[in-house]
């Protein structure tokens, strides 16, 4: 896997992550999801990202966390 991919949807994961908190704190229930959404984009891209390199156990794990959000 590419180290920017890996950056990029670790960073990804984070951003989301902070505008879930900020929706939270703010009772702003849109932002919230939209926070969760972007964290489940990325860990699904991450999982793609794991498939291609043949880390199926990797993939099916960041799937599964992606959308246990």
């Amino acid at each position: 896997m590419g180290i920017k991919e890996n950056l990029s949807n670790l960073m990804n994961k984070g951003k989301g992550k902070a505008q879930e908190s900020a929706g939270k704190a703010t009772g702003d229930r849109d932002q919230e999801a939209q926070g969760r959404a972007t964290q489940t984009e990325a860990g699904v891209k991450q999982a793609g990202e794991n498939l291609k390199d043949g880390d199926i156990k990797g993939a099916a794990n960041e799937a599964k966390d992606a959308f246990d959000n």
